[in-house]
């Protein structure tokens, strides 16, 4: 079956390339030349679903990269360079793909409105500069050569078709990859792909640079389809069209980046033929944004959902009353966690002062406190997203320095009080992402069995709260850390759910060979699971030690106040 599945994307692009023969052999000249565009478009389309739909940047100057592509093919074809059209295509999408690269530093530190506003500014010069520069063969009226076998329109329409198809299976493959997935995980949170130990720098770069080699490509097939490049393919009022467009149609889905082109060159045809101006074309795409961005979803994601609720009804929940079996204990070792001196001030506000814990090996670390302890702030400086943070922090034995991606990748995990699952992917697509590394299927079963999670096949979209937060914990003990830190997992679970989530946390020392430092507001679950307790209060450790003498230290029963009848 698995084998079939694999299958799938290149039967339905050979049938994809099937019909696009059979359209450039039925269609008259004229339509067939309208299909080309629709191409180019689609491509096009295709790369702003990568970078905005899949890592939600705003990127406002696609056509500006395909005009880098269109501009390398014209200059090959001038220079009559050796290797010819699908070279030149080739590495017109390259330089298109160089060019994203540079544009997507700013986003390392831009986002939202402001980003837009680069990219828009860099489309508009871009715009100016080509009115002034004219592209290569223009002046001398050097038309690019077509390929040998695709010198007419129809068979250039079918090379244009495979083209296409080709874009489209490589963004089919990068979307389930782990590019896919950071692109996804960077879009719903950047921290939460920091600590699945993915660089946020490469995740966004790697976005820019793949939509822009498509833009290049797509700016490369256009030179080829009109003879010659012209400025007025590449404006910037086109290139924030085409991204109204593509958050209106869903982009970042493949098969409606190609409905997307087709509406991007059926509406100003029928605005033609109803003997309204073509330029009515581009308000029509901002009223259809417009809906789309004031309804928070977007046509492709629309229908998908339907389909999904018509396939199943409710949305996929826990099953943690399914017994999880006994697995032998393994007696806790040395410290494998140590912080020490541990600080961080914000302003004169001392978050932790002096702050000192340690793992076992193969055990289980409570941290409690009332609110406003400190607790996340540990948590949020012994991963290293805190960098001001003062103090030693040892994994193993060894310093455990740097950013929050290079300490996940040393061994340390964790999760987070707030959703940070990315809801685009399914539950396998996840968990192998934040594994980062092969994960067989029985290996992924057998760790959704123990906890109760949904199948791996169920899109996270559909997956309610509590259910997602203990998915997020089933992937970072399936990457094999020495050390997982817990923030309030079972945040979002019935609490007659989280004495079962306790017997299975009690147990991943010994099944899993990770060590735990759980953070828990729920008392039942910090008896049921940890032996030893550390108590913060104002940022300091109040108390620590085996768990019966730290909950009934009278300073620890003073401290909750209000929660004692809980101890």
């Amino acid at each position: 079956m698995r084998l079939a599945e694999r299958g799938i994307p290149f039967v339905v692009a050979l049938a994809a390339i099937a019909v696009g023969y059979g359209l450039s052999v039925g269609l008259d000249g004229y339509f067939v030349y309208l299909g080309m565009s629709a191409v180019v478009a689609g491509i096009s389309l295709l790369g702003l679903g990568v970078v905005t739909g899949s890592a939600g940047m705003i990127s406002l100057c696609q056509l500006t990269f395909g005009a880098v592509g269109a501009w390398t093919v014209s200059a090959l074809n001038e220079a009559q360079a050796p290797g010819g059209f699908l070279t030149w295509l080739v590495l017109g999408g390259l330089a298109a793909g160089v060019v994203g690269v540079l544009v997507g530093l700013p986003a390392l530190r831009l986002r939202g409105i402001n980003l837009a506003v680069v990219t828009l500014g860099l489309a508009a010069a871009a715009d100016l500069a080509l009115v002034q520069l004219q592209f290569p063969g223009v002046s001398g009226g050097i038309s690019v050569e077509r390929p040998d076998a695709f010198s007419d329109d129809r068979s250039y329409f079918q090379l244009a078709v495979v083209v296409l198809v080709l874009c489209c299976l490589a963004v089919y493959f990068l979307r389930r990859g782990r590019w896919g997935s950071a692109w996804q995980a960077v879009a719903f949170s950047e921290r939460g792909t920091a600590a699945a130990g993915t660089s946020v720098r490469t995740s966004k770069l790697t976005a820019f640079a793949v939509s822009a080699t498509l833009g290049g490509i797509s700016g490369g097939l256009l030179t080829g389809q009109v003879g010659l490049a012209f400025p007025a393919s590449f404006t910037a009022i086109q290139s924030l069209a085409l991204y109204v467009l593509a958050i209106m149609s869903g982009a970042h889905l493949i098969d409606m980046a190609v409905f997307g082109a087709v509406l991007w060159v059926g509406v100003p045809e029928l605005l033609k033929r109803w003997g309204i101006p073509q330029d009515w074309g581009f308000v029509v795409f901002g009223v259809l944004g417009v809906q789309a961005l004031a309804g928070g979803g977007n046509l492709g994601t629309t229908v998908r959902q339907v389909w999904y609720r018509r396939s199943k009804k409710e949305p996929a929940k826990l099953d943690l009353a399914a017994g999880a079996g006994d697995v032998e204990p393994v007696s806790p070792g040395p410290p494998v966690l140590t912080v020490r001196g541990l600080s961080v001030n914000f302003g004169h506000v001392a978050a932790l002062s002096s702050v000192d814990i340690s793992v076992p090996e193969h055990g289980v670390l409570g941290v409690i406190g009332p609110n406003g302890a400190g607790k996340s702030t540990l948590v949020d400086a012994i991963s290293g997203f805190l960098p001001n943070a003062e103090g030693e922090v040892e994994l193993g034995g060894s310093p455990l320095t740097g950013s929050p991606s290079n300490r996940a990748r040393a061994g340390l995990r964790r999760t987070f009080q707030q959703d940070r699952v990315p809801p685009g992917l399914t539950v396998g697509a996840y968990l192998k992402f934040l594994a980062r590394r092969r994960l067989t299927a029985d290996e992924i079963g057998d760790a959704l069995d123990f906890f109760g999670c949904p199948a791996a096949r169920t899109p996270l979209s559909q997956v309610d709260v509590g259910a997602r937060r203990l998915v997020e914990v089933v992937g970072h003990l399936l990457a094999e850390p020495r050390v997982l830190l817990l923030d309030e997992p079972a945040a979002g679970l019935p609490h007659e759910e989280h004495v079962a989530f306790g017997e299975r946390l009690r147990q991943v020392p010994a099944r899993f060979g990770v060590s735990v430092l759980l953070i828990e507001h729920d008392l039942d679950l910090v008896r049921s699971v940890c032996d030893t307790i550390t108590v913060l209060d104002f940022g300091r450790v109040l108390a620590s030690g085996p768990q019966a003498e730290v909950l009934a230290d009278p300073a620890v029963l003073k401290a909750y106040m209000g929660e004692t009848e809980m101890l």
